[in-house]
């Protein structure tokens, strides 16, 4: 089955005012760019160019393959959103567009990503140059177009993002440059830094090696939240003028947002360049560093609750493994059983763990160790809801929730604060006892995302900017100053 990247944009000049979208559908496996459309559409506001634009890109994909799987690639948070389910369709403008656009494939064709704005440039050129044209009162064409000749290179679904890896290699050049610097003495400028990875240069069978897909599964935690959304939209103050966003999410979601933008660069270059000064001796990190415990965590297979999108933690209902689970299980047992270096293996006590660890370890040779510590969030009244449902039914909670790591899901459930303090306790214990050691950790959406959101030192909010795939893996290695490193996030590549 082919597998199509859309990406699309929109755009409005006045908002409403003289309006158009560009769309592109490349191939998922190699990159290649199938199709570029745009449309001057006449005066519309931002979001209804948005929906234009999507509706374009899945039509044009359709086009080329209508049995194909399509990703959709947005930096529209609100489009995002709404066609995840996960937002309500309020606005009388967009909801026949939106009803549209779930037509054009089948229902689970196509899954949706929120990205950022300097990530979805060719789409953007393309809704510019559809603007540019009706400006002066001709359509877009696509043998005069442009854009494709100013977007960066494309690069395949299994790769990194375009530019990302090189712009992060320069960041840590210069960073350790700097940091060389700085131990000498010598005054730098401050950097601009913007997450390029420093790692250990140590060969690791758990290196990246692809990102995996992500599906927007809301089940299990933060993915309920916002799915895994990365960040926020400039239209998000539209969004909360048609009522499908509190204003306090968007403030806190959206993107850059006035004199925040230039302290948290400066914050980040800081933390290149401490990071650097960190590994700057021979070599990526000190010789006495020894090997590192290193943390393979694996989120359980799908169960029945999975699809719907439902709160499923520990205060549930603790459903198994639908077939479909047990199938990403039996997958994922096999790729670890290639790889051969877990050395031992760790499951929450829910029985979708239980489940899914007793497959992975039966095909390993190995028994499985019961931590309570790594078990799901307990989200209350919440279990079994899905998030339009909560949303309804608790309101005032639900935003206090999403507004801070402290608050607790309606009837005592546990706060995302106290499952972070649970955690760190946990991981402590667990390294006290596999120090050195490769152990396989299968938990669940929240832990996860919390022990990678320790790993970086990053906020709260982070876990509402990771997606997180059942049966997905990610990895995470511990070194005896204290340091970590994230080595894999989302990797599903063998599940395909």
């Amino acid at each position: 089955m082919r597998e199509f990247i859309v990406e699309a944009d929109g755009g409005s000049r006045g908002n409403p005012g003289p309006a158009g979208y560009g769309a592109v559908v490349s191939d998922a496996a190699t990159g290649e760019t199938l199709r570029e459309t745009a449309e001057y559409i006449g005066v519309a506001t931002n979001n209804v160019a948005e929906y234009r634009g999507l509706l374009a890109g899945l039509r044009a994909a359709r086009a080329l393959d209508p049995a194909a799987t399509v990703h959709v690639r947005m930096d529209s948070k609100l489009v995002v959103e709404q066609m995840s389910g996960r937002w309500k369709i309020k606005h009388p403008d967009m909801k026949p567009l939106a009803a549209e656009a779930t037509r054009v494939f089948p229902p689970g064709s196509v899954t949706y990503e929120w990205i950022p704005r300097d990530r979805n440039k060719h789409a953007d050129r393309l809704a510019n140059e559809a603007m540019d044209a009706g400006a002066q009162g001709r359509q877009w064409s696509e043998s005069a177009s442009t854009a494709a000749l100013h977007a960066p290179p494309r690069a395949s679904a299994a790769a990194e993002p375009p530019g990302d890896a090189a712009a992060g290699a320069a960041r840590v050049r210069d960073a350790l440059a700097a940091g060389r610097a700085a131990a000498r003495g010598v005054p730098t400028a401050a950097g601009d830094g913007a997450g390029g990875q420093v790692g250990d240069a140590e060969t690791d069978s758990f290196a990246p090696a692809g990102g995996g897909e992500g599906d927007g599964d809301g089940e299990d935690s933060a993915d309920a939240r916002v799915g895994g959304a990365q960040g926020g939209d400039v239209e998000d103050g539209a969004a909360a003028r048609d009522g499908d966003v509190k204003a306090g999410a968007a403030a806190r979601d959206g993107g850059a947002q006035g004199g925040a933008v230039a302290p948290a660069r400066d914050v980040k270059g800081g933390a290149d360049a401490r990071a650097a000064q960190a590994v700057a001796s021979p070599g990526w990190a000190p010789a006495d560093m020894g090997t590192p415990a290193t943390f393979v965590m694996l989120r359980h297979g799908e169960t029945p609750l999975t699809p719907q999108k439902r709160f499923s933690g520990s205060g549930g209902t603790d459903p198994s493994l639908s077939d479909v689970g047990r199938e990403q299980a039996e997958r994922a047992a096999a790729m670890l059983a290639r790889r051969g270096t877990i050395q031992a293996v760790v499951a929450s006590p829910l029985a979708r763990t239980r489940e899914t660890a007793g497959i992975v370890a039966g095909r390993l040779g190995l028994d499985v160790q019961i931590e309570d510590g790594l078990r799901e969030t307990d989200f209350g009244a919440w279990e079994g809801l899905t998030f339009a449902e909560v949303r309804e039914r608790h309101p005032d909670d639900l935003n206090a929730w999403l507004a801070s790591p402290d608050a607790e899901p309606t009837g005592g459930g546990e706060s995302f604060a106290a499952t972070a303090t649970r955690l760190a306790a946990t991981r402590d214990k667990l390294l006290a006892a596999h120090a050195g050691r490769t152990v396989l950790l299968v938990t669940h959406v929240t832990p996860i995302k919390t022990l990678v959101r320790l790993a970086l030192g990053a906020p709260p909010e982070s876990l509402f900017r990771m997606e997180l795939s059942a049966a997905s893996l990610s990895v995470v290695a511990y070194y005896a100053d204290g340091n970590a490193s994230v080595r894999l996030l989302n990797d599903t590549s063998y599940l395909r």
